[in-house]
């Protein structure tokens, strides 16, 4: 701020500048006029005593004339050099009164309506916080200054999470769907804020929420997350495992959230063989269905794939809905690779292996992470979802989304 208050000083000093020149320039116009005046009173006091001469007889015609010439050049030689006056002039009380009044009056609107806060914060944000404390300090302060800035509000409520004050992470994101609209990433964030804020018990609300957030984006994640916490809590074990497993297929491989959500995952597993939870005894008949298959990629295709590419593992209904019904996201790097798909993979609860007589098993190679679109596939002829029977698929074929 100090930079900026000198540079703020340095051009008043040259707006004073504009302002009190002409004043400095009005008193030296009156100077020469003031000794222009004097010249001339002497010229016409000279050119008396001349006549006086002469009448007198003192000097004759000749004589006079040229006294009186002489005279003249006198005066002209003294007011030769004198600038030309101004015929208009302010005065000098009114520059001076304006030399003052507009330095104040700039000063005082800019403090009004200016942005000196949005600077100094400008400046702060050029450095790194050293704790998390000063960054929510810093939100806090920016969202003050702009109070319409939804990305600011998004990250105050993201520290407030951090920070573990949900319910002052709940209103930022509440001010954040205000401004931003009704974003589905908002209100997943929001719905999350409001359930850790009401210690962990599911209302209307919150359902409300994430089934607009999902209706607007089906794999949105922070939704997806928050269902299966709801569900675990409530000892809704398979339903915690089919929104994580739906949820596991969006993060990428290196995610350090894979560790916990599979580890959420392995404990509904186990609690749901234990038969314990609601419902545990119609999820175990439904979980029946399962299918083994080992995947791997054609040798004339290794030499044009990356170990990194994303490779999607899935199944879907022979005849129906083209959505997967179970999916496992992998790398290429990890093939030749065999898993089980089964009805704790699905995407969504209602759309199971089971509740298809038919099914066909399809991986794809997407270099964009796209589940729905890549660059090679392999498929399957479609089989019974109850198939005990290891199956194989090699990834050969151009992938055609249309097929």
């Amino acid at each position: 701020m100090t930079d900026f208050w000198l540079a703020s000083g340095l051009l008043l000093l040259v707006a004073l500048s504009f302002l009190l020149i002409p004043v400095l320039r009005g008193r030296r116009a009156q100077q020469e006029e003031d000794r222009t005046a004097l010249n001339v009173a002497l010229y016409q006091e000279r050119v008396a005593e001349l006549q006086a001469q002469g009448a007198e007889g003192v000097l004759n015609a000749e004589q006079l004339a040229r006294g009186r010439d002489e005279a003249a050049r006198e005066l002209l030689d003294d007011t030769e050099n004198a600038e030309p006056l101004r015929s208009a002039r302010l005065g000098k009380a009114l520059p001076i009164l304006a030399a003052f009044l507009v330095p104040a009056m700039a000063v005082g609107l800019y403090l009004h309506f200016g942005a000196s806060d949005k600077v100094a914060l400008t400046q702060e944000f050029a450095t790194a916080p050293q704790s998390l404390e000063e960054m929510t300090s810093r939100l806090e302060r920016s969202v003050a200054a702009q109070p319409d800035n939804a990305e600011g509000l998004y990250f105050l409520g993201r520290a407030y999470m951090a920070q573990e004050r949900p319910g002052d992470a709940a209103k930022a994101f509440e001010r954040a769907v205000g401004v931003a609209g009704r974003a589905p990433e908002l209100l997943g964030q929001w719905a999350q804020a409001l359930y850790f804020a009401n210690n962990k018990q599911w209302t209307a609300q919150f359902q409300a929420l994430t089934d607009e957030a999902l209706k607007a984006d089906p794999n949105e994640v922070t939704s997806l997350g928050l269902l299966g916490i709801a569900a675990f809590e409530g000892e809704r074990y398979q339903e915690a495992v089919d929104y994580w497993n739906r949820l596991l297929v969006q993060l990428p491989q290196g995610d350090s959230s894979r560790t916990a959500l599979l580890g959420g995952i392995e404990r509904a597993k186990e609690k749901i063989a234990a038969g314990e939870g609601k419902g545990s005894a119609a999820v175990a008949t439904a979980s029946a269905a399962s299918l083994t298959v080992k995947v791997e990629l054609a040798d004339a295709l290794k030499d044009k794939v990356r170990p990194d590419d994303v490779v999607f593992i899935f199944a879907r209904a022979a005849s129906g809905p083209s959505l997967p019904l179970a999916a496992r996201r992998i790398t290429v790097a990890q093939l030749p690779i065999e898993v089980v798909l089964s009805d704790s993979d699905a995407m969504m609860p209602n759309m199971k292996l089971s509740n298809f007589p038919e099914v066909q098993l399809m991986a794809r190679v997407s270099r964009a992470g796209q589940p729905g679109k890549g660059e090679w596939i392999g498929r399957s002829s479609p089989l019974p979802s109850d198939t005990r029977k290891p199956q194989h698929l090699t990834i050969d074929s151009p992938d055609n989304p249309d097929k």
